[in-house]
């Protein structure tokens, strides 16, 4: 017979788990002395607690690690098993998930905190992105949030999507009248984000060349950059074709410093 202490020593597993084993009756001692409470485990019971311990590697509930053990059987460890690979063949896909989106948004801080594209015209092919967006009147001086918050319940988005993705749009009537004052819509860039986007509030930025600019600080500090966007447009001679977005690369939600703010604007012309 063996105490809990070298129980505990010889399979490397903290005393308190198997107390807890003990708590919820999935490995119990043999025998547990009366009048001292010392709990005592047979060499008989070794095998048992090597399998829970390689099931529990293998990231298996417990409360299925028990109802295996109170009924072992080749078909069920089969299906536990094939249950467990499904489980962890999904949570694969999902850290590939993340895993492309930390990627994404490393190169997006890099890129943004270049300083020698700030102030810099460019024409620049952007892939196509699906954006979900909330048509309203939204002034420069206008909080952010609250319009935020509508967006994300009208279309069951998560909060944390929002980080580093936010955009606002200028209607491409008020481009071509060079009305820069206020805003037509907010919009967030999905990336393959699993919700239900409500009919209506979905559309696609095309995949093209855009006239862009970048220019430290927020939406509030943009009209002189899209006068000067409009100037080189109508220089080139070129028509503008849709809303104007304009995104924030870098604000508050990755920095505490102002001056550090990145904000980009972009206009599909041709």
């Amino acid at each position: 017979m063996f105490l809990i202490g070298e129980i505990s020593k010889l399979f490397q597993i903290d005393i308190r788990t198997l107390r807890y084993y003990d708590d919820i009756e999935l490995f119990k001692p043999a025998q547990v002395d009366d009048r001292s409470g010392y709990r005592y485990y047979s060499i008989e019971q070794f095998e048992q607690l090597n399998t829970i311990l390689y099931l529990k590697a293998l990231n298996i509930p417990l409360k299925n690690v028990k109802l295996f053990l109170e009924n072992r059987d080749i078909d069920r460890i089969l299906q536990l098993l094939e249950e467990q690979q499904q489980e962890t063949e999904k949570r694969i896909q999902e850290f590939t998930q993340i895993q492309k989106k930390i990627t994404s948004r490393i190169h997006q801080i890099v890129d943004a905190t270049n300083e020698q594209e700030l102030g810099k015209i460019r024409e620049v092919e952007l892939p196509e992105r699906t954006i979900v967006w909330l048509k309203q009147k939204i002034q420069k001086t206008d909080s952010l949030e609250m319009s935020i918050r509508l967006l994300e319940n009208r279309t069951n988005m998560k909060s944390t999507i929002f980080l580093g993705k936010v955009g606002l749009s200028i209607s491409l009537e008020n481009v071509r009248q060079r009305n820069f004052e206020s805003y037509d819509s907010l919009f967030v860039i999905v990336e393959n984000e699993s919700f239900h986007i409500s009919e209506g509030n979905e559309k696609i930025l095309p995949s093209d060349k855009y006239v862009t600019i970048r220019f430290a600080g927020t939406h509030a500090d943009a009209s002189p950059y899209y006068e000067k966007l409009m100037d080189y447009v109508d220089e080139k001679g070129y028509e503008i074709v849709e809303d104007a977005t304009e995104i924030t690369l870098i604000d508050y939600g990755l920095t505490h410093d102002p001056t550090k703010f990145v904000t980009e604007i972009q206009l599909l012309a041709k």
